[in-house]
């Protein structure tokens, strides 16, 4: 598992210039950035190799932040290879609520996962080691 920063935004022009920002006048670098939004605010979710320097450099600045556990699993850069990590999460009953893929290398692809139970998806990432999958932790960004 590692940490993924979660920054609430107002839909307001120059917000996510200001958060990118922030974070690299703290001297962070973002390994993954993802963007969602709603009518009424948009979320930033980051991943980097020190979330509690960022977490800290964006309360300062007054963004409202939390940090969430989400699984990184490295898949094999293939025809197949995301159909077959859904399968195996789907058997052993892991309800995604939301990926994205941020990271290449050495072949393979690396997907953030949140799932609804974090002890099932910690139990679950374990166990896809087994069918050739590999989980990475916080230390491996």
């Amino acid at each position: 598992m590692i940490d993924q920063i979660t920054v609430f935004l107002e839909n307001e022009k120059g917000r996510v210039a200001s958060v990118a920002r922030t974070l690299a006048d703290a001297g962070i670098n973002m390994t993954a950035l993802s963007l969602a939004d709603s009518v009424e605010y948009g979320l930033a979710r980051i991943v980097c190799a020190e979330p509690d320097r960022a977490l800290k450099a964006l309360g300062d600045a007054g963004y409202r932040a939390s940090v969430v556990k989400v699984a990184a699993v490295a898949v094999p850069d293939r025809p197949g290879g995301l159909a077959e990590l859904f399968e195996a999460l789907d058997e052993l009953d892991v309800n995604i609520e939301y990926c994205y893929c941020f990271s290449h290398r050495d072949g393979a692809a690396v997907f953030a996962l949140k799932v609804a139970d974090a002890a099932a998806a910690a139990k679950a990432v374990w166990t896809l080691e087994g069918a050739g999958f590999k989980a990475l932790q916080q230390a491996d960004l």
